[in-house]
């Protein structure tokens, strides 16, 4: 039921008419879709930012008897600023200019 539930969610709408009755279906789509490359981006930069010891950050991290905690810390900054950047700009290039 939750599987039905879930691909009736984001499946796509048959009826044209069907995309003015649920317009919320598609802005999470259209959000998630954003956050998803958000997340890319923030995991892309967290693992180069440890694979190239930027200020030293991969020697501290490793060396530290709690390397998972701030590793979790780095990723989870950068997926949630990262995340809500992208999301922020599919918003804002959802405008129109008006001049």
């Amino acid at each position: 039921m939750i599987r039905r539930r879930l691909k009736n969610l984001f499946a796509r709408p048959s009826d044209p008419w069907d995309r003015l009755r649920r317009p919320q279906v598609h802005m999470i789509r259209f959000l998630l879709k954003h956050l998803f490359f958000g997340l890319v981006a923030a995991w892309t930069l967290a693992a180069l930012i440890l694979v190239f010891d930027v200020g030293g950050i991969g020697t501290l991290l490793f060396r530290s008897p709690d390397w998972p905690i701030w590793l979790f810390l780095l990723v989870f900054g950068l997926s949630v600023t990262l995340g809500g950047v992208a999301m922020g700009v599919g918003i804002m290039s959802l405008g129109q200019e008006r001049d």
